[in-house]
C-alpha cells in the first residue's frame, strides 16, 4: 500500500512552532539573565504579548517561546523592552521584547462567551468594589449562592472585604444597597487574555483595549 509523503507542517505559530534543527540546537540550553531586581519571582512569570498580524491580542507566551518565534521568522518585535531580560544562546544574544506580532494571520476559533475567572472579573470591575467603590480584594455573588444565585458574569462582582462581610448572605434590597453599575459579560478577544493573566506588563495596555485600564 502506497504511503503519502508528508509535506511541511502548516500548523500556526500559535499552537506549535516548527524550529529548524540548527536553531533548536542553539536554543537547547539558553541562559536567561534578567536585569538586577529585588523581585526575582516576577521574571519567572514574565510573559510576552503575542498579537495577530492584525494587532489583535492572542495570548501571553513564555519568554523562550517568544524568542523561538522571532528566530524562526514567524513574528516581528512590536514593542522593545531595553531593560528586559536577556536570553543567550550559543550564537546569539537577544533582549526579550514586551510585545511581538505574527507575520501571517492566524484564524482563531470564535467563542461567544468569555470564560469567567477571578482575574477577568477584577479587570472588568477595574479592581473597585461594586458597592462602595473602594479597592476590591474579593468576589461576591450579588444574589447569594445559598439563595439560588448563579456563579456567572451577571451575578458576580468585585467587592472589598468589608462590604462582602457586611452583606453576607443577604439580598441588596434587604440592605438598601445598590450596585454602582450593572454586571455584564465582557466581549472581545482581549478578555480571554485578561482571564488568564494576573500581572499585566504596562506596555501591553495600548493593545488590550479599554478593559485592561
Amino acid at each position: 500500500m502506497a504511503h503519502r509523503k508528508k509535506g511541511p507542517s502548516r500548523r500556526s505559530g500559535l499552537s506549535g512552532v516548527a524550529v529548524p534543527r540548527a536553531q533548536a540546537r542553539a536554543l537547547h540550553s539558553v541562559d536567561i539573565h534578567p536585569p538586577s531586581s529585588t523581585d526575582g519571582s516576577f521574571w519567572g512569570r514574565r510573559r510576552v504579548l503575542l498579537l495577530n498580524s492584525t494587532y489583535e491580542p492572542l495570548t501571553a507566551l513564555p519568554m523562550r517561546r517568544a524568542v523561538i518565534m522571532l528566530m524562526c521568522g514567524k513574528a516581528d518585535v512590536v514593542h522593545d523592552d531595553p531593560g528586559g531580560p536577556v536570553i543567550h544562546s550559543a550564537t546569539r544574544t537577544i533582549v526579550v521584547p514586551s510585545v511581538i506580532r505574527l507575520k501571517v494571520y492566524v484564524r482563531v476559533p470564535y467563542r461567544a462567551r468569555v470564560p469567567m475567572t477571578r482575574a477577568a472579573l477584577m479587570h472588568r470591575d477595574r479592581f473597585r468594589c461594586a458597592y462602595c467603590g473602594g479597592k476590591a480584594d474579593t468576589v461576591d455573588h450579588v444574589v447569594p449562592r445559598s439563595r439560588g444565585g448563579e456563579h456567572s458574569w451577571e451575578n458576580c462582582v468585585a467587592a472589598c472585604s468589608t462590604c462582602n462581610h457586611r452583606k453576607a448572605d443577604r439580598l441588596l434590597g434587604e440592605l438598601g444597597w445598590t450596585l454602582r453599575s450593572t454586571p455584564l459579560p465582557p466581549k472581545g478577544q482581549h478578555w480571554r487574555l485578561l482571564s488568564t493573566v494576573k500581572e499585566l506588563d504596562p506596555s501591553w495596555m495600548r493593545y488590550l483595549g479599554e478593559g485592561a485600564a
